[in-house]
């Protein structure tokens, strides 16, 4: 199978394939290290993003992952090419999984492949909880203190553990205030709120 740095090329070949991913931040950086490391791994194509890892939507990630099957392995070089939160990298870790999508990070040795690979994959999946939780104490802790001075009222908060995990994937990844109140059936006055609450206890 060619190369492609661009990920353009839409025909491929019989068999599982090694699918390079490479993103950068700006226009002034290039993605030449991160491609030399991913063909020293064997990677059949690539594809990349010039982009933050913050944006919900990353053209090169969605053709990698239209072009991908059952078998395939997405490669990268480090973590944070693939997000900038433990949340938002596990949420796509999971998404892999579903697909029948094996995981490769070449800079910490994580192939879900191996045995080993599985077992620090179910360890960053334990971060990410932590995280997930963290995050969801420090928004009720917020709501609680801003209702103790008035601000919220007697109403019951609309903010459920469910719609708080949902909210902050999404804005982990990049949503607008106004994808998240769609989301989660909530007024946008309501999801201000709730980032105001949030950014008092961060």
């Amino acid at each position: 199978m060619k190369n492609d740095p661009g990920g353009k090329t839409a025909t491929r070949q019989t068999g599982a394939a090694r699918l390079g991913y490479a993103r950068v931040s700006t226009g002034d950086q290039d993605h030449a290290l991160q491609i030399d490391a991913l063909n020293a791994a064997g990677v059949d194509k690539i594809f990349t993003d010039t982009m933050s890892g913050s944006k919900a939507e990353r053209p090169g990630l969605r053709d990698l992952l239209d072009y991908a099957r059952p078998g395939d392995t997405l490669v990268t070089w480090k973590l944070d090419r693939l997000g900038r939160s433990a949340i938002a990298v596990m949420q796509l870790a999971n998404d892999l999984r579903e697909l029948g999508i094996e995981l490769h990070i070449t800079t910490l040795n994580i192939d879900t492949n191996t045995s080993a690979g599985k077992l620090v994959y179910t360890i960053l999946a334990g971060v990410a909880e932590m995280e997930r939780d963290m995050i969801r104490e420090r928004t009720n802790a917020g709501l609680d203190a801003a209702r103790a001075r008035g601000r919220v009222g007697g109403r019951p908060t609309v903010w459920t553990p469910e719609r708080v995990t949902t909210a902050e994937r999404m804005l982990a990844g990049g949503a607008t205030a106004t994808e998240i109140a769609q989301a989660c059936s909530v007024s946008i006055k309501s999801v201000r709120r709730w980032l105001t609450a949030r950014r008092e206890v961060a």
